[in-house]
Formats: structure tokens, C-alpha cells, sequence
């Protein structure tokens, strides 16, 4: 079997990399980026004792608040400017997809191509604003709740931590469009991995230094590391898992000239949703803090208790967070990947599944093939974020060990190992059009 490394080195090819001027130009302004977003998770909001808020944090990090910690990349640790990172903006992602499926205006601009897109990302933007504005006042208010960690409470200062914190979120997603647009691809998701990973070595740091004060064995340590290891392996190789439908074409006449029949195949990956799945189910699952802090200390008691049962590692949050992602799975798949458009095009282009029936019985066939590995593919997210999750609520390891962080952060290097390696093909194919050309003109 060939080792990852060696897969990188054979994806990777360093001496074409060194020739594409726009890729490095691609690559460069990327880093830069993130470079500035890592900068604003260490510009604490005015206003706050870094030193009081400190203290609370670390007596209620190894719940949910750890959790949102992870996600926004140490920001809440410090809170910082960027505390809310991108989650309003995954948030409304959910609520605009899900508007989709019962508002025929989102449906038809579904439909559009492009234009549609560009409408539905804006209607996302306003929406991102909203959910911003609510998630940032009720920051604002359960920081004022504590007494001790605001040094000026009041209405300046509510107003003033709102808009911090609702800029830096827009600051985010336009910096995430960016790089998108500009960089090497994958913005957001490019922003929640290098949180996650610049925060990896102190989280290595924290885990052995438990270690070396005896509240974590060394069997446990070793149990980490293999595990970790473990599941990035199984990350691997099920986000490379397809299942791969054979696909004929007839024989064709163009002209005089006769064609073969050929044969390819459509290939449907076992876990199409990616790594969305965990995280939008992360982001709702934050959704009822945020609610508790604007009544922090004098919320009716059924939002306590609902804030209580969703704490982390919870039985009540264990099957939540499972039935979440096993619903964002079959619901962001629905969304990719259409399997009537797929027969259609199939069609439109004289090809066929062999035994099937051209048409709406081929789209029969691809939803039922993607349906059940789909299931596959929700069994093995839940598996891979769950049981990591128990170790941590019940071991008090770090959240950066946890199954969310290693899925995002191999999958999101793996799409961008294969980013680069497109832009590299692209690149040696317009090498090849040019010296082409170049010859023909020479003759």
C-alpha cells in the first residue's frame, strides 16, 4: 500500500509547481490571508479583564464552550474580534438551503445557473448579518451577565461588542470569498482547518502536561495517539471510497467514419456530504447557548434545563449531534448531486447504465445506489465524531483530538492537495497548447 506521504509527493509535482507563476501567486495570497485571520483571533475585544474572562473560561471549557472554541480558533479563549468566526454564515448556509426545498423563489433560483447563485449567496450574506447581530448581542449580554469581566457595563459597551463581533464575522466570509475567488480555493473551509490546526500544538502541550501532573495516564496519552492516528487512516480511505456505476456509449457514425462503443464510469463517493454534516450540526447545536446568555442567571428554568441536557457529551446532545448528521448527510447530498439531472445528461449524450432503461428508470437506479451508500457514508461521520466526543467528555481530553477537528482537517488538506493538482494540470496543459502552437508556427 503506498503511504500518504508518498501519495503527496506523487500528486505533487514540485517542478511544475516551481514553473506556475499564478499558482504561487494563488498559494501566496491564500497564506497571506489566513495569516491575517490568525492575527485577528489575537485582538481582544475592548472593554473586557482578559485575565477574569480566563478564568471563567477555564472552568467551563470542557463543555460546549469548549467546543465553539475549537471552531473559531482559540478566538473565544481570547475573546477576540473574529470570537464568532464563521458560524452565522454556516448558519444561514443551512437556513437558505433548507428555504429551498419549500419556497418555489429559492427553488427556481436554484435553477438559474449563475445568476441564481449569485442572488442566493446575497440573500445568505443579508441573513449572515442577522444571525451575526443575535449571536453577537447575546455574547455581549452574557459577558455583562458575569460582573466581573466587563470593566465598563452599559449600553456602550453592548453596542460596541456587537458590532466588533458582527464585523468580524462579515470580515471572515468576505475573506473566505476571497480565497476562493483568488487564493487556491475551499475559503471557508480553509479558515475553520487553520484554526483548528494552529491550535493543535498547545493542545499537545495541555494533553502532556496532564500527563506529567497525573490527571491523564499514560495509557490514555498512548490511546490518544493511536486512536488519532487510527482515525485519520479511516478519514483516508473512506473519503477516497467510491462506488463507481459502468457507463456505455454506443456505437456512433460521424460522417464516414465509424466509432466504437465505449465505456467509463460514474463515480459516486461514499460520503458525498464532506465534512458539512458535523459542522452544521455543530453550529445548531450552539444555537441554544447563545439563546441562554440574553437571559444569563434570570432565563426561565426550561431554557436552564434544555442548556443543561445539551451540554457537551450529554446522552440528549450524544443523539442530537448523531441525528444531525445523519440527516445533513442524506439532506446535503440531495443538494450536490441530482440524480434526474444525471440521467439526463446521460441520456442527452446516448449513454446508459447496462440493464437500465434510459431516462427516468437510470435516475431510478443512481438515487437508490446513492441512497444506500450515503447510508454508509452517515454511519461512518457519526462513528468518527462520536466516539472521539466520548473520550473527550468523559477523559477531559482536548477538543482538537476530537473526530469534527481530524475530519475537517484531512479532508479539507485532501481538497486542497487536489486544488493544487488541478491548477498544475491546467497549467501543463496551456505549456503544451503554447509549444504547439509554437512549433506550427515555425514550420
Amino acid at each position: 500500500m503506498v503511504s500518504a506521504a508518498e501519495q503527496l509527493a506523487a500528486n505533487l509535482n514540485f517542478g511544475a509547481l516551481a514553473k506556475a507563476d499564478e499558482l504561487k501567486k494563488r498559494i501566496w495570497f491564500t497564506v497571506g490571508a489566513l495569516l491575517v485571520y490568525r492575527l485577528g483571533t489575537y485582538i481582544p475585544l475592548p472593554g473586557i479583564d482578559p485575565a477574569a474572562w480566563q478564568q471563567i473560561f477555564n472552568q467551563q471549557s470542557g463543555g460546549i464552550l469548549g467546543m465553539f472554541n475549537m471552531f473559531s480558533g482559540g478566538g473565544i479563549n481570547r475573546m477576540a474580534i473574529f470570537a464568532l468566526n464563521i458560524m452565522p454564515y454556516i448558519s444561514a448556509s443551512i437556513i437558505i438551503q433548507l428555504m429551498t426545498t419549500v419556497s418555489p423563489r429559492l427553488e427556481a433560483l436554484k435553477k438559474e445557473g449563475e445568476s441564481g447563485r449569485k442572488v442566493m449567496n446575497q440573500y445568505t450574506r443579508y441573513l449572515t448579518v442577522v444571525l451575526a447581530l443575535f449571536q453577537s448581542y447575546g455574547i455581549a449580554v452574557g459577558l455583562q451577565g458575569t460582573g466581573s469581566v466587563v470593566s465598563e457595563p452599559g449600553v456602550f459597551f453592548l453596542v460596541s461588542t456587537t458590532i466588533t463581533l458582527t464585523g468580524g464575522t462579515m470580515f471572515l466570509m468576505w475573506l473566505g470569498e476571497q480565497i476562493t475567488a483568488r487564493g487556491i480555493g475551499n475559503g471557508i473551509s480553509l479558515i475553520i482547518m487553520a484554526g483548528i490546526v494552529a491550535e493543535l500544538p498547545s493542545a499537545i502541550v495541555g494533553t502532556l502536561e496532564l500527563g506529567r501532573q497525573g490527571a491523564l495516564s499514560t495509557g490514555l496519552i498512548l490511546l490518544i495517539l493511536v486512536m488519532s492516528v487510527a482515525v485519520i487512516a479511516f478519514i483516508v480511505f473512506v473519503e477516497r471510497a467510491q462506488r463507481r456505476l459502468l457507463i456505455q456509449y454506443p456505437k456512433r457514425q460521424v460522417g464516414n467514419r465509424m466509432f466504437e462503443g465505449q465505456s467509463s464510469h460514474l463515480p459516486l463517493k461514499l460520503n458525498t456530504a464532506g465534512v458539512i454534516p458535523p459542522i452544521f450540526a455543530s453550529s445548531l447545536l450552539l444555537l441554544p447557548t447563545t439563546v441562554a446568555n440574553f437571559n444569563a442567571g434570570s432565563g426561565p428554568e426550561w431554557l436552564t434545563t434544555m442548556t443543561a441536557l445539551l451540554g457537551h457529551g450529554r446522552p440528549l446532545f450524544l443523539v442530537l449531534y448523531i441525528s444531525l448528521i445523519v440527516f445533513f448527510a442524506f439532506f446535503y447530498t440531495a443538494i450536490v448531486f441530482n440524480p434526474t439531472e444525471t440521467a439526463d445528461n446521460l441520456k442527452k449524450h446516448g449513454g446508459f447504465v447496462p440493464g437500465i432503461r434510459p431516462g427516468e428508470r437510470t435516475a431510478e437506479y443512481i438515487d437508490y445506489v446513492l441512497s444506500r451508500i450515503t447510508v454508509v457514508g452517515a454511519i461512518y461521520l457519526a462513528i468518527v465524531c462520536i466516539i472521539p466526543e466520548i473520550l473527550i467528555s468523559y477523559a477531559a481530553v482536548p477538543f482538537y483530538f476530537g473526530g469534527t477537528s481530524l475530519l475537517i482537517v484531512v479532508s479539507v488538506t485532501m481538497d486542497t492537495v487536489a486544488q493544487v493538482q488541478g491548477y498544475l494540470l491546467a497549467h501543463q496543459y496551456e505549456g503544451l497548447i503554447k509549444r504547439s502552437k509554437l512549433r506550427g508556427r515555425n514550420r
